[in-house]
């Protein structure tokens, strides 16, 4: 017997149908994967702003704006600008916490963007403002602490230019200084150093889980290790 025409068209068209529909739920479940959704940033993490701080010439600490991308990557806001904007950015960074739209407050700098990192922190201590973490790399002048952030690493080149920090009289936070001589880095590219940039995230990931009250890691293997670590003390040298 013949099929009949309209019959043998009407189970095409119907075919084809379920064939969509089956494309559309297969794209769905796709699109709804945990593998390929973007996780939302948490708000401990919507709430911290990085501060970036480049050196002199601003040509020299590239690698700040790479640990700036892989920041704001994981949803962290962040700030990257040459030392010399230090004072207006505490002024921003303060009229932010006041209003309630920062509540973690991070300082990165490198160079001479270290060096200034005591006094921004100074500033904004002036101003009521805390700091939860400041983290300079290869500060190049005697640099010492006077008020401090909850904890300051300093991230140091030992036989290089680079400085350790001093802790002044009555000095309240934890104060790291981190001799990485031998580790192959240099003073232009310690911003840049795979290591280093994974050891400062840690640190920030860190200060985050901590300001919700959860333990983080201190540094992410392979990252280079403190040579020294005390509570507002720091090794002097003369």
């Amino acid at each position: 017997m013949r099929p009949n025409g309209r019959h043998t068209a009407g189970a095409s068209q119907l075919s084809t149908l379920r064939i969509w529909a089956t494309c559309l739920l297969l794209l769905s479940a796709v699109a709804m994967s945990p593998t390929t959704a973007k996780a939302a940033p948490s708000q401990a993490a919507a709430t911290t702003h990085v501060y970036l701080l480049r050196g002199v010439l601003n040509i020299f600490s590239l690698g700040l704006d790479t640990i700036g991308a892989r920041l704001e990557a994981q949803g962290i806001p962040v700030t990257v600008a040459n030392f010399v904007s230090w004072s207006s950015l505490a002024d921003e960074a303060a009229t932010a916490y006041k209003a309630g739209r920062i509540k973690t407050i991070v300082l990165v700098g490198h160079s001479s963007g270290a060096t200034a990192l005591p006094d921004m922190i100074a500033k904004l201590n002036q101003l009521g403002v805390p700091v939860k973490l400041a983290i300079g790399l290869d500060s190049v002048f005697k640099t010492r602490l006077s008020t401090g952030a909850e904890r300051y690493i300093n991230i140091y080149i030992g036989d290089g230019p680079g400085e350790p920090v001093r802790a002044a009289s009555g000095l309240r936070g934890k104060l790291d200084n981190v001799d990485v001589r031998g580790s192959g880095v240099g003073h232009i590219t310690i911003d840049k150093n795979d290591a280093i940039q994974r050891r400062v995230i840690a640190e920030i990931d860190a200060a985050i889980a901590r300001s919700r009250g959860l333990a983080g890691p201190i540094a992410q293997p392979g990252a280079p290790r403190a040579a020294h670590s005390a509570a507002a003390t720091a090794p002097a040298r003369n």
